[in-house]
């Protein structure tokens, strides 16, 4: 698979499989696209899927510094002017659904739909946003990674995923197995994408998104809170909202099947 060069000359991955509807799938904070394992099996027969590696991440990791949102959001941008892409459905999950809400303007006709997966607009609570976690939550995290980057995403992985969702999964081993192959980005990225993460709002980019959107969010995330992915809906016009009642905040690999569905059903609404 190759890579692109954004307009600062970096070099960038990304991942690109099968043909039809192009599919930009962006993934989350710590990851890299390999975590979409279960969407190329599923969909690349179908559709056409690109994933990236977000800068500071995966196979991008060459890239130091400048881990925010709007360089981020560029980064997404140069990759459609690279490819040529247009009449995308945008995937975001997590980090990545932020990195979407931040680039839907700048891509503006070029996007059939968007998909926001395990969505917040902003990842810390305050007064009028009660939705998010506390705010010493990304402050005690970011202690943990000073301390011991490794250690602090292990335990992070383990809150991926709704209490006992992988202990009965068929495919528990091979989820855990997939995580743990994902390489971490260094411990400056890190702390650079969660300062990014910690003191990001997006609520006010919501009224104008005039795509359509879908949101698809577990029952039980505890990262980014289901009463947040329902105040996306309520917010963007028009969207749509799918519940996934027993998963966490990972959906697409312990729900895949039914994850894969609703994006087919999604495509072939846009198109009818």
């Amino acid at each position: 698979m190759p890579y692109y060069h954004n307009r600062r000359g970096e070099k960038l991955w990304y991942e690109d499989a099968g043909g039809g509807c192009p599919v930009v799938l962006v993934h989350g904070w710590c990851m890299s696209s390999a975590v979409w394992k279960y969407q190329f099996e599923g969909l690349a027969s179908s559709m056409r899927l690109l994933a990236p590696d977000l800068r500071g991440h995966g196979l991008s990791s060459g890239i130091s510094g400048g881990l925010n949102f709007n360089n981020f959001a560029e980064d997404l941008v140069d990759l459609f002017d690279v490819l040529n892409l247009a009449k995308v459905l945008l995937v975001g999950w997590s980090m990545g659904a932020q990195i979407a809400l931040q680039a839907c303007a700048a891509l503006s006709g070029r996007l059939e739909g968007m998909v926001l997966v395990s969505a917040t607009p902003s990842f810390n609570a305050s007064i009028d946003f009660p939705y998010g976690l506390a705010s010493n939550e990304a402050s005690g995290m970011r202690l943990k990674v000073q301390r011991n980057t490794q250690r602090a995403l292990d335990g992070f992985y383990t809150r991926l995923f709704a209490e006992g969702e992988l202990e009965s999964h068929r495919y528990a081993a091979e989820i855990k197995q997939l995580i743990s192959s994902i390489p971490s980005p260094d411990t400056a990225a890190v702390l650079d994408a969660l300062d990014a993460l910690a003191r990001t709002d997006m609520r006010h980019l919501l009224a104008a998104i005039s795509v359509r959107t879908l949101i698809l969010n577990g029952g039980h995330d505890r990262i980014c809170l289901p009463q947040a992915s329902s105040y996306l809906k309520e917010h963007i016009p028009n969207a749509q909202q799918t519940v996934f009642p027993d998963s966490g905040h990972a959906p697409f690999l312990t729900q895949s099947g039914q994850f894969n569905a609703e994006i087919i059903r999604f495509v072939r609404s846009i198109h009818e």
